[in-house]
């Protein structure tokens, strides 16, 4: 057995690759395998996996017979891994070269199931940004963690115990979003979330599609809803001790979440085709009813823009209503 499992699904990502592997191959933890699954890339990504597969036999070269998207590619990659701890890194992201041995050391010496890296934003003129975590301690229960991730006040690149991550693979519900159920289910799962200062590099570019205006944005909701009914099924199982609780705490964060899709839709409705406005429009009808308005604090629910109606078209004149207040006092 491996100590650690490092992932990296590659789609199209010649321009980054080589730093990202490199940082792989540089690792002061010898004992690792690092397992690149192509999607089906169109540039010259699979001949540079290829290349440093051969070698340096800790890489592992896997093909996806099509694109299937990232959630997809790393879940086939996620069955071939014999390390005792798993981590993910993306294509265009790099680690500092004594990250795995800072995490494999916490983790074996606190008997903690997850390690949470420490997160350094890279931008495109050469700044560097550290992601704050919003907690005082530097250790949590596996309820705590999740909670604290539901607003990302504790951030999602860490090392988990693989068999937890090959019990809970990455949620496929849509293309975007998705893992970030897969971390808030392994938090939920892990005995002990601990922090270490293993440097995780994360590379901010405006080519990122979550940070480009596209419909796709709005699969976040449907993410939601998938976390949701992944929670659903783990509280039947009696695997969540304070299951009422964390159920309305997530239904409160998922119903913030619909309200600010509609901010970003009332934004940038105008990117948007007619087509592409009727499936967003959709998204919310699906969405809306399954919100359990019984769990959303009474407080909120008298705010202006923040009832749930399960009726779109209530929704969205209350919504309309509330952002055009907003803009006018200048509020955006």
């Amino acid at each position: 057995m491996k100590k650690i499992t490092v992932l990296t699904a590659v789609y199209n990502a010649e321009k980054y690759l080589r730093q990202c592997l490199d940082s792989l191959q540089n690792q002061t933890l010898a004992d690792c395998e690092f397992i690149c699954i192509d999607d089906c890339s169109t540039d010259r990504s699979l001949d540079i996996l290829k290349e440093y597969a051969s070698r340096d036999d800790r890489f592992i070269v896997l093909q996806q017979q099509s694109n299937q998207g990232q959630a997809m590619a790393r879940n086939e990659a996620l069955k071939h891994a014999t390390g005792e701890y798993t981590a993910m890194l993306d294509a265009d992201d790099w680690l500092a070269p004594d990250t795995l041995q800072k995490a494999y050391s916490i983790l074996q010496s606190t008997g903690a199931d997850t390690a949470v890296l420490r997160l350094i934003k890279c931008y495109e003129n050469g700044e560097m940004e550290e992601y704050h975590i919003q907690s005082d301690k530097t250790q949590w229960s596996g309820e705590e963690a999740f909670m604290l991730s539901l607003d990302w006040s504790l951030h999602g690149l860490y090392v988990v115990r693989t068999s937890i991550h090959q019990q809970y693979p990455f949620d496929t519900a849509c293309k975007l979003y998705s893992d970030d159920n897969t971390t808030r289910t392994h938090y939920l799962h892990s005995n002990k979330v601990i922090l270490t200062d293993a440097q995780y590099f994360y590379r901010q570019h405006s080519e990122s599609m979550t940070t480009a205006c596209t419909i796709r944005r709005f699969d976040y909701m449907l993410a939601n809803l998938s976390m949701r009914h992944t929670l659903i099924s783990e509280i039947a199982c009696g695997s969540i001790t304070n299951a009422d609780y964390v159920l309305s705490l997530y239904e409160h964060h998922r119903w913030l979440n619909v309200v600010g899709c509609y901010w970003y839709y009332y934004q940038h409705k105008r990117q948007f085709t007619s087509s592409e406005q009727a499936e967003i429009r959709s998204i919310f009808t699906r969405i809306l009813p399954t919100i359990d308005s019984s769990l959303i604090p009474y407080s909120l629910k008298l705010k202006l823009g923040y009832y749930p109606f399960k009726s779109y078209a209530l929704f969205s004149f209350t919504e309309n209503i509330y952002f055009a207040l907003r803009k006018l006092l200048g509020r955006q």
